[in-house]
């Protein structure tokens, strides 16, 4: 149900492990990008998946988009066509209904930037590298991806220069969570993914819409979509399972209701 050609799936007990898999650097076609899509809605309605972690193989993340698959300008609709495509590989994983978290284990550029951007929590490996180099190519794109993980300033010299920078810059903006070393990131990820898949499923389904939707909502309304999600959680099977648990002191056995 879930492997591709380009994209490989590994369920390591309710954790899904979603492997960018298109040497030699995993740059994005039209076909992977469909894959990609095919398999985080897959993970979406799938009650064996609770969390997923995104990598890519060997030492690179995702280099960005094959420039040797790029749209025909002359013909009518492939150029609207692809950049839907490119719209949904993001939001395929941005609206999945699971969290998933991106380990980056090397270079993450333009649109391999962007497949980062949409995970909900990222590490990354010390080789890692993080740049937009359309502007390189003679194009511009990604300035809305940079600066949901960007301030002003350096949003805008990625987006003007094509500049790399480091897994370590980006720990010291608060953009990652942690630097590893190539061999500890898989573990590193793959330890928080077991964790939120341990938690009760509809409370996580919950707070993945909540935390996408509270982004863009003014903080009153947001606070009110989020106590509406609470109180309708208190109704569920699992919350009186977790609380139950709770004071019994053993561990909850959640069963999605």
């Amino acid at each position: 149900m879930f492997d591709k050609k380009n994209v490989r799936v590994e369920l390591q007990g309710m954790v899904a492990l979603v492997t960018l898999d298109r040497p030699p650097v995993n740059a994005l076609d039209r076909a992977t990008r469909y894959e990609l899509v095919e398999v985080f809605d897959a993970i979406s309605q799938s009650d064996d998946v609770r969390c997923a972690v995104l990598t890519g193989s060997g030492k690179m993340f995702c280099a960005g988009a094959d420039l040797k698959d790029r749209p025909d300008a002359d013909k009518p609709g492939d150029f609207l066509e692809h950049n839907r495509i490119t719209r949904e590989t993001g939001n395929a994983i941005r609206e999945c209904a699971k969290p998933v978290i991106a380990a980056v284990n090397g270079p993450a550029l333009g649109a391999g930037l962007g497949l980062m951007a949409s995970c909900d929590i990222f590490y990354a490996s010390d080789n890692a590298v993080f740049g937009m180099p359309e502007i390189n190519v003679g194009l511009a794109g990604g300035a809305s991806m940079l600066h949901s993980l960007f301030g002003r300033s350096t949003t805008r010299r990625m987006f003007f220069s094509g500049v790399r920078l480091t897994a370590d810059e980006l720990l010291a903006r608060s953009v990652i969570e942690k630097v590893t070393t190539p061999e500890a990131l898989l573990p590193t990820a793959m330890e928080l993914a077991q964790e939120i898949a341990g938690k009760a499923p509809l409370a996580i389904a919950y707070a993945k819409q909540a935390a996408n939707m509270v982004e863009n909502m003014p903080q009153r309304d947001a606070y009110r979509l989020e106590q509406n999600y609470t109180m309708a959680l208190s109704k569920t099977e699992d919350a009186k399972e977790a609380r139950m648990a709770f004071l019994e002191k053993r561990d909850p056995v959640f069963k999605g209701r």
